[in-house]
C-alpha cells in the first residue's frame, strides 16, 4: 500500500499551531513510508472564506518545510485540490444515499429547528433534529410549506435508530458507540454546498487517502462518519486522533496564552527548524530522553505508535531553550545572513541599511551563545552600529558608584587617557591596559569594567566587553568615554 496523507484546512483564518502539528504528523508519515503528501482546501463555508487564509496556509506549510506532493497549485493526478470545485462528487453521493434510502431531504425551515431545540432545552433533553422530514408524510408537509416561502431542502443522513459501530483508532484502540443517541445530520446544505461529514470522506476516497490524521475534538464525530462509510460502501482509510494541545494552565492552547500561529512564532525570532522540531515532539516522542531531532531523524523513526493518548503542553520556555540549541549548532556563515537580516528589520530607523556585514560576522562569535530568539540579536548587538549610545547616569553609576559620581567621572578620564596609548587595538591588550589602571585607581577591576561597559555600550548585559571594544574600534570608544565622563 503506498501511504498517502492529506492536510485539510478550512480557509478560514491563520492556521492554528494545532493544525499544523496535525499536518506535520501527516507529512512525516507520508516520508517515512515513501508516500504522497496531499494538501486539500476545504472551503465550502462560503460565509468564512477567505482569500487571505489561503496564503496564510501554503506560507504556513512552506516556513516549516512541509511541501505538499500534490494540492493546489501543485496538480497531481486526483485534482481539483479545492472543495468548491469537486460539487458535482457530492451532489451525486448524496443523490445516491437518498436512492438508496439512507439519506432524505429536509425541508424545515430554520425557525421551526430553533423552536424545536428550544423546547427540548425547556425539557432538559439533548438537542437534535425531530425527524419530522424522515417519513414521507412529514416531508411532504415541510416541502409545502418551503415552496411557498421559495426555499429549497438540505439533505440529512438517515440515521439508524439503534445498534452500535466501533472506531478503530491508531492511538487510541477500539471504542464502541451507540448509534441510538445520533440525529439524522445533515450532510448536504441547501446551497447545494455539502458539510464536512459528506466532503471530506468523499474526497478521501477519490484521492486514495489512506490515513486520515486529526485532533482528538473529532471522535465524537467519529460514529456518524462509520456510518457514512457504510452506506457509501467505502472501506475506512486508517483514522488516528491526535491528543489536543493544551496550554501551560491545562486548557486547550489559545491566544489567552500568546502566539497560536507559526508566523507569530517566526516573527518572534524562532527558527524554523526548531519549531518543526517542538512540534514534532507535541503527542510523540523518539525515547524518554532525545530532545533534539533532526528533520531526518524525524522522518526515519516516525510512527503512530509512539503517538501518545494523553494531550500535550506548550511549553513556550522549552521552545525557546530549543530554539538557542538550534542557533548555536548553526553554521557561522548562515546565521550571520540570519542576525544580519534581522538587525536590517529591528534596528532604529537613523542606521544605515544593510547593515555592515563584517561588523556582523565579527559579533556572531560574541553573542550566538546569549541569544535564545532572533528577535534578541538588536538587544545584544545595536550599539555596534549607532553612531553614539545614550547615557543613562543611574545606568552607568550603578551600586558600586552610586554615591562617587565625581570618582567615577574621574575614572572614565583616567581610562580614555590609558586607552589611547594602547599600541595594538586589541581585546587582549585593552583588557590587560583597563586591569592595570584598576590597580592604580584603587578599585575593583569588576567595578571599573562596568562603568565602562555602560560607557561605550549604553547596555549594563552585553557581549564580553574587550572584543567588543576591539570591533567597535578605538575612536568611537574614546569618544563615548568623554561623552559618559560629561554625563557624571
Amino acid at each position: 500500500m503506498t501511504v498517502r496523507t492529506r492536510y485539510a484546512p478550512s480557509p478560514t483564518g491563520v492556521p492554528h499551531i494545532g493544525n499544523i502539528r496535525t499536518a506535520l504528523f501527516d507529512y512525516l508519515l507520508a516520508r517515512k513510508h515513501g508516500g504522497q503528501f496531499i494538501l486539500r482546501l476545504e472551503d465550502t463555508d462560503r460565509a468564512r472564506y477567505s482569500p487571505e487564509a489561503v496564503d496564510g496556509i501554503q506560507r504556513s506549510l512552506a516556513a516549516l518545510g512541509l511541501e505538499p506532493d500534490e494540492g493546489p497549485g501543485i496538480g497531481g493526478p486526483y485534482g481539483p485540490y479545492v472543495q468548491s470545485e469537486r460539487q458535482d462528487l457530492y451532489r451525486a453521493a448524496a443523490a445516491r444515499l437518498v436512492e438508496q434510502g439512507d439519506a432524505y431531504e429536509c425541508w424545515c425551515s430554520s425557525a421551526r429547528l430553533d423552536a424545536v431545540r428550544a423546547e427540548q432545552q425547556r425539557l432538559k433533553q439533548p438537542p437534535k433534529y425531530d425527524r419530522r422530514c424522515r417519513d414521507e408524510a412529514g416531508r411532504a408537509e415541510s416541502r409545502r410549506e418551503a415552496e411557498a416561502e421559495g426555499r429549497g431542502p438540505v439533505v440529512r443522513f438517515r440515521t439508524p435508530l439503534d445498534g452500535q459501530v466501533t472506531l478503530h483508532d491508531a492511538i487510541h484502540g477500539d471504542t464502541t458507540f451507540d448509534v441510538a443517541l445520533l440525529d439524522d445530520f445533515v450532510i448536504l446544505k441547501s446551497d447545494g454546498f455539502p458539510t464536512y461529514h459528506l466532503a471530506y470522506m468523499v474526497d478521501d476516497e477519490a484521492m486514495r487517502i489512506t490515513h486520515v490524521l486529526r485532533g482528538d475534538e473529532w471522535i465524537p464525530s467519529a460514529p456518524r462518519h462509520l456510518l457514512m462509510y457504510r452506506a457509501l460502501g467505502i472501506e475506512p482509510p486508517v483514522i488516528a486522533h491526535l491528543p489536543l494541545i493544551l496550554g501551560p494552565d491545562g486548557s486547550k492552547l489559545s491566544k489567552r496564552h500568546g502566539a497560536t500561529s507559526v508566523f507569530e512564532y517566526l516573527e518572534q525570532g524562532f527558527l524554523p527548524d526548531a519549531l518543526f522540531n517542538f512540534l514534532g515532539l507535541l503527542g510523540w516522542s523518539l525515547d524518554d530522553k532525545t530532545e533534539i531531532i533532526s528533520r531526518e531523524e524525524f522522518i526515519a523513526h516516525f510512527t503512530l505508535e509512539r503517538v501518545v493518548k494523553s494531550p500535550a503542553v506548550f511549553n513556550i520556555d522549552k521552545l525557546t531553550w530549543m530554539n538557542g540549541v538550534y542557533i548555536r549548532d548553526m553554521d557561522e556563515a548562515l546565521l550571520c545572513e540570519l542576525f544580519a537580516a534581522r538587525l536590517d528589520a529591528d534596528l532604529p530607523p537613523r542606521v544605515p541599511r544593510p547593515v555592515d556585514r563584517g561588523i556582523v560576522r565579527r559579533t556572531v562569535p560574541l553573542i550566538r551563545e546569549r541569544v535564545k530568539l532572533l528577535a534578541e540579536v538588536a538587544e545584544y548587538s545595536d550599539f555596534f552600529f549607532a553612531e553614539a549610545v545614550h547615557h543613562n547616569r543611574d545606568e552607568l553609576l550603578g551600586k558600586a558608584w552610586a554615591h562617587r559620581a565625581a570618582d567615577a567621572g574621574a575614572a572614565l578620564a583616567r581610562v580614555r587617557a590609558s586607552l589611547a596609548e594602547v599600541a595594538a587595538w586589541e581585546h587582549a591588550p585593552i583588557e590587560t591596559t583597563m586591569r592595570a589602571l584598576a590597580d592604580e585607581v584603587g578599585v575593583k577591576a569588576g567595578d571599573l569594567f562596568s562603568l565602562v561597559r555602560v560607557a561605550v555600550t549604553g547596555r549594563r548585559v552585553t557581549p564580553p566587553l574587550f572584543e567588543s571594544m576591539e570591533i567597535l574600534g578605538r575612536e568611537r570608544c574614546l569618544a563615548r568615554i568623554e561623552a559618559a565622563a560629561r554625563a557624571l
